[in-house]
């Protein structure tokens, strides 16, 4: 009896396993320029993408102009950080500690091969996904680094990779699933806790527990929030999670950075909140802030420029803030996402219970995107 299990397992590991092509594994994001060079192309990418910034149908002329207005400045702030972003850095680390983990955890469907593709920089998807045929990949996973979706980054990534795939692999080489959304996992809550405990003991003892908390997300057009958007909903469920995990032990609120152009944004805004908290109430209320970048998975040019720069130079007495370390390669945060993936491939999950709703709701006048998620992330016929 015990042999015959063993022999079915062996079998199964040596047609689903290392014999086999394995899974890739590919993390999505929005991505950054990693040398200045790079800058305008980004730029102009991110203003074209009316998913994210929708200008209508003068869209790419509108881009254009802005992304050359704001070239120069964008380049002096990747100067000041090192001269480029580091978002690929982090996210190829990440996906490379992810995929060995995942060949010891789960070895049923190893190897697992890592990719990274990004919405408006290098690697392009396009680029990554023909790499993944070469590669001789049939079986993928989107992972969004987006722990909050919203139709207009998780969701103009996943219209990037559908409009990709329908060019470069119309015979669906690759069968795809997508984990969309993971607000509350337990490795990016607890990281994230973590941190913030580490920031915490930075302030004296008996002042501590009246330190304010401010969790700082990229804000989202208003227009965007008013179709149903469910980013807002889940970042303050992240932000909830967290302190679940902290006992409540501080005074806390969730803020909005990163806004661009004259349209109403989502608020209330980071750099206002923290200045009124810093500048104008008084110590015994508020005797200092920490900022968590809350739904960033890595550092990039808005928490090591807007926040670290930026936001301090506003500030009367900027010793008063810190800013909460970014996940970047912590340890804890990566073997959330090792579970994460490991889950969704034994679960067989093709996409959340959300997704279709999400495109309901969220695609507005979108272009060339699949009106079920099926139509991607279904079982090849």
């Amino acid at each position: 009896m015990l042999r015959s299990s063993l022999v079915r397992q062996f079998v199964r590991f040596q047609s689903t396993g290392k014999q086999g092509k394995g899974v890739g594994v590919m993390f999505m994001n929005m991505g950054g320029p990693s040398t200045i060079p790079e800058t305008y192309d980004f730029l102009y990418r991110l203003f074209s993408d009316g998913d994210l910034i929708p200008f209508g149908r003068f869209q790419n002329f509108i881009a254009k102009i802005i992304a050359k207005r704001r070239t120069p400045k964008i380049e002096s702030h990747y100067r000041e950080i090192g001269g480029g972003s580091p978002i690929r850095k982090w996210s190829e680390y990440q996906a490379q500690k992810v995929c060995e983990k995942l060949d010891v955890e789960s070895p049923e469907t190893a190897p697992h091969k890592p990719y990274v593709a990004f919405r408006y920089a290098n690697p392009l998807t396009e680029e990554t996904y023909k790499q993944m045929l070469k590669d001789g990949i049939t079986r993928a996973v989107a992972f969004s680094q987006y722990p909050q979706f919203s139709y207009s980054t998780s969701g103009s990534s996943l219209n990037d990779l559908y409009r990709v795939s329908k060019q470069v692999d119309p015979e669906r080489q690759i069968e795809w699933s997508v984990i969309d959304r993971w607000p509350k996992n337990d490795g990016l809550t607890t990281a994230f806790a973590n941190h913030i405990k580490a920031s915490l003991n930075e302030f004296p003892a008996e002042t501590r527990d009246k330190v304010v908390l401010l969790f700082s997300a990229h804000s989202l057009p208003m227009e965007i929030v008013n179709r149903g958007d469910s980013y807002p909903a889940e970042v303050a469920a992240t932000v909830y999670s967290v302190m679940e995990k902290l006992n409540f032990s501080n005074p806390y609120r969730l803020v909005w950075q990163s806004q661009v152009g004259p349209k109403p944004w989502l608020g209330a805004q980071t750099a206002k909140i923290t200045k009124k908290l810093v500048d104008e109430v008084d110590d015994s209320q508020a005797p200092g802030v920490v900022i968590i970048p809350v739904a960033f998975t890595s550092d990039h040019i808005e928490t090591l420029h807007e926040i670290d720069i930026e936001l301090k130079e506003e500030l009367d007495a900027p010793h008063k803030m810190i800013r909460c370390e970014s996940l970047n390669g912590d340890p804890v945060f990566i073997d959330g996402l090792v579970e994460l993936v490991k889950d969704h491939l034994k679960q067989n999950e093709r996409y959340s219970k959300q997704l279709p709703l999400d495109y309901i709701l969220g695609s507005g006048d979108a272009k060339n995107v699949f009106k079920h998620p099926s139509e991607l992330f279904g079982e090849r016929k």
